[in-house]
């Protein structure tokens, strides 16, 4: 069994996913608007370019998201965070600086008594809505 996140966006999935590949060195596998699939005919003619399913390998993680269909379905995210495990402080430290352009620092990247680095963010795409991005260094203290 393999456990993935699955992020639903309002309106910036695609520039969300080609950002995360640029700072985080991903590689899309997917990314599938409405528009030429089975759903088009299913959907409004304004969400032909919307992301019905978008596919990131990062080191052999997988992160797969949408446009979400409705506000109430991107607000109901809450209550959890992406992790990134990096053990190199020095790379958390570009990779967190990369993430929070834009965005907002919950908690600044610093030494703690769990990682040599950790800090927390929302990214400029403002999503989760209610969580953080967190990079840590894997390596402990």
């Amino acid at each position: 069994m393999q456990v993935n996140p699955y992020l639903f966006y309002d309106g910036n999935c695609e520039a969300a996913f080609k950002y995360y590949a640029k700072v985080l060195g991903g590689e899309i596998e997917a990314m599938l608007p409405h528009e030429g699939s089975p759903a088009a005919e299913h959907t409004p003619a304004e969400w032909g370019k919307k992301i019905l399913h978008a596919k990131m390998t990062i080191d052999g993680e997988v992160l797969m998201a949408s446009e979400a269909p409705s506000p109430a379905i991107s607000q109901q995210a809450a209550g959890f965070s992406v992790s990134l495990q990096i053990a190199d402080p020095a790379e958390a430290e570009q990779k967190f600086h990369a993430l929070a352009e834009g965005g907002v620092v919950t908690m600044p990247i610093a030494q703690t008594f769990w990682a040599k680095r950790f800090g927390m963010c929302v990214d400029q795409f403002g999503h989760p809505m209610d969580g953080e991005l967190r990079v840590g260094s894997s390596t402990a203290l």
